[in-house]
């Protein structure tokens, strides 16, 4: 499958979004989603060891939540969260 990009404004955190788009005329559409998962901040004035275990924490509940996501949908994105936000986004295409 070919991929395009499409650019999405930023959306507000905890929010779904779902696009639908048809090229070139054809029938067939394809569904895309962005979901927010939890994302906890720096934390600035912590040590490095503290920092790093942070870090960690965060990637492995990523996975975690990527991996317990709805199987008819795929990972295609993962957007970079700003140091403080409180969530990050993650756009998934719905499997054909």
């Amino acid at each position: 499958m070919n991929d395009i990009c499409v650019p999405l404004p930023r959306l507000p955190e905890a929010t779904h979004a779902e696009v639908e788009v048809k090229v070139e005329g054809r029938t067939r559409s394809f569904n895309y989603r962005v979901e927010s998962f939890n994302w906890r901040p720096d934390l600035e004035s912590a040590d490095r060891a503290v920092v790093d275990t942070i870090r960690t924490d965060r990637i492995g509940h990523l996975k975690s939540s990527i991996e317990s996501y709805d199987k008819n949908w795929e990972l295609v994105q993962i957007y970079n969260p700003s140091p403080r936000d409180q969530h990050i986004q993650v756009l998934f295409r719905q499997r054909g």
